[in-house]
């Protein structure tokens, strides 16, 4: 059974010096997981695999719809399972972590390995003078002149087709204003706007997403519908779907 070779990997690779983290990589399980089966000896990993047959869990109700859910999407993650019963279910108070684990339990009991599907990648046409710029926020830990830390903020403006590009850096996380007027400044050092401006999904424009449909902040909408250019948000945590930046 995958969890006793899981026990049996985790103490061998970490007897061996291996990281708590580079195992749970190895394995391809959580690092929680790791820790768990460390701190159990052999009787105790026994009697808790034992236990996991026979005790009642607070997901058993949803037991067969998450497992249709995995079977018909094999590469579905936990997390996403966690959204479709807070969104489809209306299950409440029931924590992310809770989920995970059932989720690779049911996975492991029922034979059904997780999927990567491969990407496929297409160039990307050269776009005209004037279509798009795309935006990226970003951080920074440097030394003052007292050599202590300090977290500095950027923002970097890159222009699609001749990649020119304007920075700027705060030395606190951003506020929507400060935004606006650093696109009004990248636009005086660019002397113009372009059609289309590409956002990664950041907290401080995206304030929530619904099927599809994103909401930004009130004063960033107000300032792109006066601006009238458009705004593009491209997937979340995924900044090989805009490119440039």
């Amino acid at each position: 059974m995958k969890r006793y070779v899981d026990y049996y990997e985790i103490h061998r690779l970490f007897e061996e010096g291996f990281s708590k983290r580079s195992i749970a990589k190895k394995l391809g399980i959580s690092r929680n997981r790791v820790i768990k089966y460390l701190d159990m000896s052999i009787e105790e990993f026994e009697d808790f695999s034992i236990s996991l047959k026979t005790r009642k869990r607070k997901l058993d109700s949803y037991k067969d719809k998450i497992l249709l859910w995995l079977r018909e999407h094999p590469d579905m993650s936990s997390a996403q399972v966690y959204d479709w019963l807070q969104e489809k279910l209306g299950v409440k108070n029931i924590a992310e972590n809770t989920v995970r684990n059932y989720v690779n339990d049911l996975r492991e009991i029922y034979h059904i390995p997780k999927v990567n599907p491969s990407r496929t990648y297409l160039s990307v046409p050269e776009l005209p003078m004037g279509q798009q710029m795309q935006v990226d926020f970003g951080q920074d830990t440097v030394k003052d002149l007292n050599g202590k830390s300090k977290r500095l903020y950027f923002i970097a403006f890159v222009l699609s087709h001749s990649r020119f590009k304007y920075v700027e850096w705060l030395d606190r996380p951003f506020r929507t204003i400060d935004v606006i007027q650093m696109h009004e400044r990248a636009f005086k050092y660019f002397e113009g706007m372009t059609e289309e401006i590409v956002y990664d999904q950041d907290a401080l424009l995206a304030v929530s997403e619904n099927a599809g449909d994103l909401i930004m902040t009130s004063a960033f909408i107000k300032y792109q519908q006066a601006r009238k250019f458009s705004v593009y948000l491209c997937r979340k945590n995924d900044p090989e779907s805009k490119g440039y930046v």
